[in-house]
């Protein structure tokens, strides 16, 4: 802890000086004084912040502007993709690269390895798991967790508990049996290109507007229209050129 002294008198002329010390703990050196800054009431309207969601950057709108997935919350969050691998993976390296450890339970680990490899610079920050085999991640505020399950179309129940700063996302190839369930239980639904029928299934659960289902059935590899029960937003995902190497291009079937 630094402290600042000074003295609380004078020294006397042609004495020697008799210093009084006194301590102003926990402020430091005193550093130099300027003029205040000081605004007016009408000034303070001029202020503006751009601060934005916290999150993992998935891809830019239909304005050309950033999208972001705020996925890591004091509460656990579901996501479900109704896609590709390939978006799910780009998600997952993202989401890697902003801090968090990424656990995949999934059927078909080859698949996700050349991504754990590659993944962290060298640090073990995305483990694959068999399925049924995945247990629990100790997620916190300063160690977030994504828990991506791609167990097809009929993914079971998962097994792990629901945790703060621990988010799941499921990645469906397409509409199983049980998808009214997974996406009724989903905050966020990430919709990629689906048949006619499975685009009327969508649209009964989620409440999409009729220009969301004509633009469905025809979406690019890389457009994914994110929804909530309030709002829709298409994004369009690019990789960099470091994913590129690593995931190739987008693709809506692996």
């Amino acid at each position: 802890m630094a402290y600042q002294t000074y003295p609380t008198q004078a020294p006397e002329p042609g004495a020697e000086q008799a210093r009084v010390l006194r301590i102003r703990p926990g402020f430091g050196l005193r550093g130099p004084r300027r003029e205040r800054h000081v605004l007016s009431p009408e000034d303070l309207g001029a202020l503006s912040f751009p601060v934005g969601d916290d999150g993992v950057v998935i891809g830019v709108d239909q304005q050309q502007q950033p999208s972001v997935l705020g996925l890591f919350r004091p509460t656990s969050y579901e996501v479900v993709l109704v896609g590709g691998m390939w978006t799910a993976q780009i998600i997952a390296l993202r989401a890697a690269a902003t801090g968090a450890r990424i656990a995949v339970e999934t059927g078909r680990p080859q698949a996700w390895a050349p991504l754990a490899q590659a993944a962290g610079g060298g640090q073990p920050c995305v483990t694959i798991h068999q399925v049924g085999r995945l247990g629990a991640q100790g997620a916190s505020v300063a160690s977030p967790v994504l828990v991506v399950r791609d167990l097809g179309a009929r993914p079971p129940r998962s097994r792990l508990s629901a945790a703060p700063w621990q988010s799941t996302l499921t990645l469906l190839p397409y509409l199983g049996p049980n998808a009214p369930r997974v996406l009724n239980a989903a905050d966020l639904v990430g919709i990629q290109r689906v048949s006619p029928q499975e685009t009327e299934v969508l649209a009964r659960i989620l409440s999409l507007g009729e220009q969301d289902v004509a633009s469905l059935p025809t979406l690019p590899d890389n457009i994914t229209l994110w929804a909530t029960r309030m709002r829709r937003q298409f994004v369009m995902t690019n990789p960099g050129e470091a994913e590129g190497q690593i995931l190739g291009g987008p693709r809506r079937m692996d």
